[in-house]
């Protein structure tokens, strides 16, 4: 089927109302990068839908594939865009059905817009459904459970004519929610967190924790590779690497052992709020999931929290373990998140760490010592890497729809 048009749904923006006309232009900016490397097409959006012109001889399947995996694509379907002539529209019914197989049933599903069409809906029905049966073999018409569904759309503009619809992944365009700084850990569950709250239309930096010599290099590279995927995903992203050494022996030197997780989490978040303030986000994210780790504690949160008054929001909260797993497998990113490199988090993990640590001793521990000087210089020397995308998003796109769909 030569194919001359593709059509993109929203879905979720319908329900947009004053402002929906900026969720339809970054949704159209979003899926004109994501096409950025194929040629032969043409972009047209309004506010219930978006059409794709594609030239012919351009790649319409590799197209849909990657407009499937924009954030804020509720379905696609490639489209056959003819005047409003019913000769015509018999022609490409036709050519529909030679498709079915033998034994096939199918139906005719008209969707009139354009009311002033001089023939309704049962009407058109009946004609290209006859006309396919009258042209056809060993098929038949099935109006309640079809094989198959010639979908036919009458609009003020033309008809279009279409027999397959794709699902997409949903959410909101990002960019459309403002900025957040995502604590990229190396683990298993803060880049899915990160792709989480990008379906909800924000965009995301990610900073990230190194403690040389203690961690090495390749636990470095391991969080570089992990951004490379999502940036695969989504666009281009920022990555903030923080150099904390120093913080954290200081804070085995003046911190009771079993509290230190919670002190070396307290400063991570303090640096992570003032990098978070110099690049305008709105919010922290991480990958916390309640009840997982000592630190993950609602008593180990709240002694955490107390640091910031910056909203941190933490997708993964209620997330069993093993759907976390199965989403990070669909965005390519387990396999790297189990290297064994160990990050800050892991090297001085001490025996019992406290589970529910209570605020006032943590900061009598602290109180030892002035972080202060410290905290500055980690922020004064972030290293910031920009992480673009990578062209292979077919050789994902499989696995990744079907978890988020």
């Amino acid at each position: 089927m030569n194919y001359d048009h593709i059509l993109v749904r929203y879905g979720e923006l319908t329900l947009k109302t004053g402002n929906r006309n900026m969720f339809v232009n970054k949704l159209k900016a979003n899926i004109k990068s994501r096409l950025m490397p194929l040629q032969g097409y043409k972009v047209r959006a309004n506010r219930d839908r978006m059409y794709i012109d594609v030239h012919e001889g351009s790649d319409i399947e590799e197209m849909m594939s990657r407009i499937q995996t924009v954030f804020g694509v509720h379905s696609v379907s490639p489209i056959i865009r003819i005047e409003k002539e019913l000769d015509i529209m018999k022609e490409v019914a036709i050519k529909f059905a030679e498709d079915f197989n033998d034994g096939d049933t199918f139906k005719i599903d008209v969707k009139r817009a354009d009311k002033t069409f001089e023939l309704d809906t049962f009407q058109l029905q009946q004609e290209l459904g006859g006309h396919v049966l009258q042209n056809t073999e060993n098929i038949t018409v099935n109006v309640k459970q079809p094989d198959h569904k010639i979908k036919v759309e009458v609009r003020k503009d033309a008809i279009y004519m279409y027999n397959r619809v794709l699902e997409g992944v949903g959410g909101l365009p990002v960019g459309t929610g403002g900025k957040t700084l995502l604590m990229l850990s190396g683990g298993i569950d803060s880049p899915v967190a990160g792709m989480e709250v990008m379906k909800r239309g924000v965009t995301i930096e990610a900073i990230h924790f190194h403690s040389p010599p203690y961690t090495s290099e390749q636990a470095k590279q391991k969080v570089i590779d992990l951004t490379k995927q999502l940036a695969n995903l989504t666009g281009d992203i920022k990555l903030h690497i923080v150099p904390f050494t120093e913080l954290q022996k200081q804070i085995h030197k003046v911190v009771e052992e079993s509290f230190t997780m919670t002190s070396t989490r307290r400063m991570m978040l303090r640096v992570t709020e003032k990098v978070a303030h110099e690049i305008g986000a709105l919010a922290i994210v991480n990958g916390e999931n309640l009840g997982q780790v000592a630190s993950q504690t609602l008593g180990s949160m709240y002694a955490i929290n107390s640091v910031t008054s910056m909203p941190i929001l933490r997708p993964l909260l209620t997330f069993d373990k093993e759907d976390i797993v199965k989403k990070a497998k669909a965005i390519n990113t387990f396999e790297l998140s189990i290297q064994p490199f160990e990050d800050c988090c892991t090297i001085f993990t001490p025996k019992n760490p406290k589970t529910n640590p209570k605020l006032e001793k943590v900061e009598y521990f602290e109180s030892k010592f002035d972080f202060g000087p410290l905290i500055e210089e980690a922020v004064k020397n972030v290293e910031t890497i920009t992480i673009s995308k990578h062209d292979d998003i077919q050789q994902q796109k499989d696995e990744w729809m079907d978890e988020l769909l």
